[in-house]
């Protein structure tokens, strides 16, 4: 990159698990599930501006307009809210898929708020960059914070959540499918009962609502669970196709990927307890 540039991690994330406890009298879903962050994904390259512009390059984000891309909204927000006269360039190396469950678009609105907050000066802090990335999405807050955590509501009601080392098979089938469109289904299980804590480290917590639905209806990813079935016990992750299985080192996650299906597109990815864009963000001694 040219001058004035500077790269910064956007990481991807699992949910560990995802239930649907209810629903509101506003319409929204009372959801439950564990946010686990990677030490993989995106990475959010940024530029100042003197002219106050936002400007995207290089068509960041395939199939997304520059008024939909929510690292652009994300900084557009930002300037408005902070009343601030400078702006900034922004490109993404797109690593996570799109619309995989991965995270990708929260995690890239999240780097953007939380980087031009220290490029330009504002100091606003982790609570009002949280409040502000909420209004874009209610995943947004989760990579700001930069801390797996145990999420329950719509979102809004986070809780840090320190996780064993972790090493994740990952697959992405290419299935997209709207959540609103998920969110419709007849067959979704809209009222499962709350787990604990307790239950999910102990293992007996590891369902996502969205599983039985996105499997029938989808052979891609009923394909994908197959596959990782025989090395493994596969999951979904939030309501995207990508699945993944949980391994407590990377040779055993090596191994099962050595012996999937080459047709598949499958890697691997460390769980982090911190963000590594709270890492790259952290003063240095």
């Amino acid at each position: 990159m040219s001058e004035g540039w500077s790269a910064w991690p956007a990481p991807a994330k699992l949910n560990l698990f995802l239930r649907i406890t209810g629903r509101r009298a506003d319409g929204y879903h009372e959801l439950q599930t564990v946010f686990r962050l990677l030490d993989w994904g995106d990475r959010v390259w940024l530029r100042l501006r003197r002219d106050g512009r936002i400007e995207r390059h290089g068509g960041s984000v395939p199939g997304v307009a520059a008024g939909d891309d929510l690292a652009v909204r994300a900084a557009e927000l930002l300037r408005k809210e902070a009343n601030v006269a400078l702006g900034a360039d922004i490109r993404i190396e797109k690593r996570i898929p799109a619309g995989g469950g991965f995270g990708g678009g929260s995690s890239d609105a999240a780097t953007v708020l939380c980087v031009l907050d220290r490029l330009w000066g504002l100091g606003l802090g982790e609570d009002r960059l949280a409040a502000l990335g909420r209004r874009l999405g209610a995943e947004v807050p989760v990579f700001g914070r930069g801390r797996g955590a145990g999420a329950e509501g719509v979102g809004g009601r986070l809780r840090p959540l320190s996780l064993p080392p972790a090493w994740y098979l990952l697959v992405d089938p290419g299935v997209h499918v709207p959540t609103a469109e998920l969110f419709r289904a007849p067959d979704l299980t809209r009222n499962s009962s709350p787990a604990t804590i307790s239950d999910f480290i102990a293992g007996a917590v590891l369902d996502n609502a969205f599983e039985p639905v996105l499997r029938r209806r989808e052979p891609a990813v009923e394909a994908a669970f197959a596959a990782l079935a025989q090395v493994g016990t596969p999951r979904l992750t939030g309501s995207g196709g990508g699945c993944f299985v949980e391994f407590a080192d990377r040779a055993g996650a090596e191994d099962a990927l050595a012996r999937l299906p080459r047709r598949l597109r499958a890697w691997i990815a460390a769980g982090v307890d911190e963000s590594p864009l709270r890492a790259a963000l952290a003063p240095r001694a």
